[in-house]
């Protein structure tokens, strides 16, 4: 075989390694970026999927005849018979899109009931800034755990009457992970409107 073929084939298969990772460079760089993409996508649906369980937990503190209480389950929000003509104040227990799971741990009023959710998954959030007013508190988590170097403690107690859909978990020296993303409706501390607030 003369040399200069045999140099012209050894520069086209140093040409094709080069080529080779290059291609793997950029498969590897999309499947980050779609992975990044898909995550957002799932926390932009814990975000709407919580405050549909706050909208539904500020609804029935709002209505019926006892007005003001919270719901001791997450059933009662699926279907209220406090009146005679029962209310749906949440369409259906969701599933959590970044467990796949209808599985919610509960943030417990002190009066009793149920005043908020949150997810049960322990990964970290993507999203760590720029939240709605109502979700303020989740970035409060993320900077009393810097502050401290741990994650604020929860205040979860247990509920006897949970459903079985339904995990109650301590969160005391637990990294920031989506459990600090409560979707609590709070009872204003005087007169007027009732607000969401998030948990802490």
């Amino acid at each position: 075989m003369p040399t200069g073929s045999r140099q012209q084939a050894g520069l086209t298969y140093i040409g094709l390694l080069i080529a080779v990772v290059f291609f793997g460079l950029g498969a590897v760089g999309a499947a980050r970026l779609l992975a990044s993409t898909e995550r957002a996508e799932r926390e932009a649906e814990l975000l709407f999927i919580g405050h549909q369980f706050r909208q539904a937990i500020q609804s029935y503190l709002q209505t019926g005849p006892n007005a003001g209480r919270y719901p001791p389950t997450l059933a009662d929000l699926l279907q209220d018979r406090r009146s005679p003509t029962p209310r749906h104040h949440l369409r259906r227990l969701y599933v959590d899109p970044i467990t796949g799971k209808a599985d919610w741990g509960l943030v417990l009023a002190p009066e009793g009931g149920i005043m908020g959710v949150h997810s049960l998954s322990e990964r970290e959030p993507q999203k760590r800034a720029k939240f709605d007013a109502a979700d303020a508190d989740f970035e409060l988590a993320l900077q009393r755990q810097q502050a401290r170097g741990q994650a604020p403690t929860s205040g979860l107690q247990p509920l006897a009457a949970a459903s079985s859909a339904v995990q109650l978990t301590p969160l005391e020296d637990a990294p920031y992970s989506y459990r600090d993303w409560k979707f609590v409706y709070r009872l204003p501390l005087t007169g007027g409107a009732r607000q969401p607030a998030g948990g802490g």
